[in-house]
């Protein structure tokens, strides 16, 4: 495991931090899906490029990747580029395509070593080709491994992924592969890009905005919300703590009682 060393600290303010070790000792949740968002608004509030806040966002994805691992987290999903986020200017779109080549290169070692497999899903088929072969690198060389999954949503749009799934249930239907009588929701869950995951069991949204933007809106019908005023880059391991304290403090019914 990693040896991450997060304390509860004693300063002002400081008791409303959460230790690990009190996490621990209740249900981890299995899978946390998290929307980063917040990079370009924490540059400007230091009038600094919006790529200055992509590549602070970017240290930020190592130290959460790290503490989840370490508190046995089984799936961590990250919303790192939408199908939506190419309407962006475009000396931004090329910078954040550089970025999981940069992060992947630098961390992949580590990532390995400690047992991380990571997974993306979205369309890669509109990324660039030195985009493609940092993340075709990053899953082979870790698709061994056991331990907690890094899953990039990278080009990912919900909506897409549902209407591509209806298409292939259709063709499959067409080809005599399925009846109609065998479609349900388990059947649908698994013509999903996120077919071989469990849906998340939280949900964290940084910087404030209340919404879900596109991100996996079948998935997320039963999955506990949490949201933070705290921008990207400003998220730390206490938010993290902080967010799953909260989650295991909910009683989760399914509509039961």
């Amino acid at each position: 495991m990693f040896n991450f060393p997060y304390k509860k600290k004693s300063s002002k303010g400081s008791k409303n931090l959460v230790a690990k070790e009190n996490i621990l000792v209740n249900e981890i949740p299995e899978h946390v899906a998290i929307i980063m968002d917040g990079n370009g608004r924490w540059a400007k509030k230091r009038s600094l490029p919006r790529m200055a806040g992509h590549r602070e966002g970017m240290k930020v994805v190592k130290k959460i990747t790290k503490l989840a691992s370490d508190i046995g987290i089984k799936v961590l999903t990250l919303y790192a580029f939408s199908t939506e986020n190419w309407k962006r200017p475009k000396d931004e779109v090329n910078y954040l395509m550089r970025l999981p080549v940069e992060f992947l290169s630098t961390f992949l070692p580590e990532l390995i070593q400690e047992n991380v497999q990571v997974r993306v899903i979205g369309d890669q088929s509109m990324l660039p080709d030195y985009t493609v072969n940092a993340v075709k690198k990053a899953v082979n060389e870790t698709k061994q491994n056991t331990g907690l999954i890094l899953n990039f949503a990278l080009n990912y749009g919900s909506r897409t992924e549902i209407v591509e799934a209806v298409k292939n249930i259709l063709r499959d239907r067409e080809d005599g592969k399925l009846h109609i009588d065998d479609i349900d929701e388990q059947l649908f869950s698994n013509y999903l890009m996120t077919k071989k995951l469990k849906d998340p069991d939280l949900l964290i949204r940084t910087s404030g905005e209340i919404r879900l933007s596109n991100f996996m809106l079948w998935q997320l019908a039963y999955t506990e919300f949490w949201f933070t005023d705290v921008l990207w880059p400003d998220f730390n391991e206490h938010h993290f703590l902080e967010a799953i304290r909260e989650y295991q403090q909910r009683i989760r019914r399914f509509g039961g009682v």
